[in-house]
């Protein structure tokens, strides 16, 4: 009965429900794992982050470059601003107990005894960036050298949230915290990296420091998890189709074995069965007319003369004629 499964044609079903089957749970088990990886990473971040609020601030280079470890420490820097080149950027969300709100950050440029500058977001402020009466509001940097303290954070790039990588934004605004975007505008050397200021001047409200890249429950995360899912469901769809085929292909073999024949099977042959058929009764009734002329099924005088009887000979010919 399960001979069939020896064909060529269920090898290759075998074959291919044999790789199909291990390929699906290994990259959902692989999904499932960095997801899972995500978010161990995002607690570890978590804790990183509620420890170095309460350590002491560090030196600057000792935290470069900026790393999934590093990221959200306390630096400091010391220099002087460039209050020359202060900018804003702009629609930036503040999430507080407010709720979030729509506004934009003020950053400006600390020229370091190094030589460098490290770009600091001094502070968040409500409103647009393109309004007099909101950029009225912000407050001149401090003159004179200054050491700041904040968290360090790394460069902004075209998924970072709130970035605009268009351009097009008027002279004094900035659409992406980052050294390649910095170079163009100052003359100087910028750190591959930034710091948002712990206690910014009023009526500047502090921005709270960003997760890692990779280390947050973001977007991708969800997808790893949503790629989780889809590979076992394949992994079941391929089960459920074997199962349905060597269910039809078994029952095809019990209907065989029982000399039953589905129907629609052999279309050509059930048409010539039923010429067959209309064949045997055009024969039928030809034998039945010859054997009722070959009676004398005439005129009740039983002469078999005349037209009748002229007529019951020719039909008898003609079914003799026909049986032959």
């Amino acid at each position: 009965m399960y001979r069939f499964l020896l064909t060529p044609r269920w090898w290759g079903i075998n074959v291919f429900a044999v790789l199909a089957i291990p390929l699906c749970i290994f990259m959902g088990s692989w999904q499932l794992s960095r997801f899972e990886d995500r978010v161990q990473t995002h607690q570890q971040q978590e804790d990183r982050s509620a420890r170095a609020k309460a350590a002491a601030a560090r030196p600057l280079e000792s935290l470069l470059p900026v790393d999934t470890v590093t990221s959200g420490r306390q630096a400091s820097a010391r220099g002087r601003y460039d209050t020359a080149h202060q900018l804003l950027v702009p629609a930036r969300t503040l999430k507080d107990k407010h709720g979030e709100r729509q506004g934009f950050y003020v950053l400006d440029l600390l020229r370091t005894d190094g030589g460098k500058a490290l770009p600091v977001v001094r502070g968040w402020l409500p409103g647009d960036a393109g309004t007099k009466a909101d950029t009225a509001k912000v407050p001149a940097p401090p003159k004179g050298e200054v050491t700041v303290t904040g968290a360090l954070q790394a460069s902004e790039n075209q998924g970072t949230d709130g970035v605009q990588a268009g351009g097009g934004l008027p002279q004094g605004q900035l659409g992406m915290i980052n050294a390649a975007s910095l170079v163009n505008i100052v003359p100087y050397e910028v750190y591959d990296a930034w710091i948002t200021q712990t206690d910014p001047q009023a009526p500047l409200q502090a921005v709270p420091p960003a997760a890692a890249e990779g280390s947050g429950l973001d977007l991708k995360a969800f997808q790893n998890l949503g790629y989780t899912g889809e590979w076992f469901v394949f992994a079941g769809f391929v089960v459920f189709m074997w199962f349905r085929l060597f269910r039809r292909d078994t029952e095809a073999a019990k209907d065989a074995a029982l000399g039953i024949v589905p129907e629609g099977d052999g279309g050509g042959d059930g048409a010539g069965d039923g010429a067959g058929e209309v064949v045997g009764v055009a024969v039928s009734a030809s034998v039945s007319v010859s054997g009722a002329a070959d009676r004398g099924d005439g005129p009740a005088d039983g002469r078999g003369g005349g037209p009748g009887a002229g007529r019951g000979e020719e039909q008898g010919e003609a079914a003799r004629a026909g049986q032959a």
